[in-house]
This record gives structure tokens, sequence and C-alpha cells, in this order.
């Protein structure tokens, strides 16, 4: 059975839980990286003032889902620092996160959603292929060391 969440826009008052859930499945697989430090601790200025956005999916009041848009240029967006409570994994929030993030591309006329990843996540992988997500070649200069693949998505025009 899923749990409901309500998803909104970025508050500062969340952003500790934005580091948090981050840091926390990245320490889990990976190490992190200083552009991952960049992005999250500042990502008023990394993200936000760049154009892009971020989200929070609240369980009774509670922060237990968020994700970010990098944009990379008009109406292309990167899917990115996408992160759930580790204790709620498995419950469908990805789900909803996911259907969440492509209905709000679509309704803002994006043309193309991309993300980066490592192929040691298979949950991860097999959410974005089931939400229509398809391998790209992933090009050289990377932004993340520990990505191994790149995910794109064309939206509905």
């Amino acid at each position: 059975m899923e749990t409901e969440v309500r998803i909104l826009k970025y508050h500062p008052k969340y952003k500790a839980d934005f580091i948090r859930l981050n840091y926390e499945w990245l320490n889990a697989y990976f190490e992190i990286e200083p552009y991952d430090r960049q992005v999250l601790e500042d990502c008023e200025n990394h993200i936000l003032a760049k154009g892009g956005h971020i989200f929070f999916a609240l369980y009774n009041d509670q922060v237990v889902g968020t994700f970010a848009y990098l944009k990379h240029e008009e109406g292309v967006y990167e899917l990115s620092k996408m992160a759930v409570e580790k204790s709620l994994r498995g419950q469908g929030l990805g789900n909803q996160l996911m259907a969440f993030s492509i209905r709000f591309a679509e309704q803002h006329h994006w043309k193309k959603l991309l993300l980066y990843s490592n192929r040691i996540l298979e949950n991860s992988i097999h959410l974005y292929r089931k939400f229509g997500y398809n391998e790209v070649p992933l090009e050289s200069n990377s932004p993340y060391q520990r990505g191994n693949i790149k995910m794109e998505l064309m939206l509905k025009e």
C-alpha cells in the first residue's frame, strides 16, 4: 500500500532535510563528491538561482523524500538529488515523486528530462525505465565521477 505524501516546493526550513536525505544514500553506496557538496549545501545558488527547482515529499509533516531539477538549457532539465527516507523505501514514494516530476515538467512545457545514475542502483534504474526514461550515451565530461549511465525522457509537446 502506498504512503500518500504532499509534495511542496522548496522552503529554507527543509534545506537540512535535502542535505540529510541525499548524504544518507550517497554515503550508503558511494562517496560524497565535491560537486555534491556544492549543490546540496548551497542549493539556493547552484540550483534555484540558476532556474532549477527543489521539491519535498512530506508525510505527517515530516520530510520523507526530495528531488531537484537542475536547469541545463531552456526546456531541458536534469532530474537530480532524488532521495527517499530509508525506512520508507519500497512503499511507493519513488513512484509518486517520479509521477509528480513528469507532470510538473509537462505542465511547464519542457522538452526533455535527463538524469545521471549508476548501474549499481538497480531499483532506481528500474524506476526510471518504468516511467519512460531511455539510456543514452554518457558524455566523457559527466558532472559525477560515480555516474556510469545517462538516461533521458522526451516529453510531450
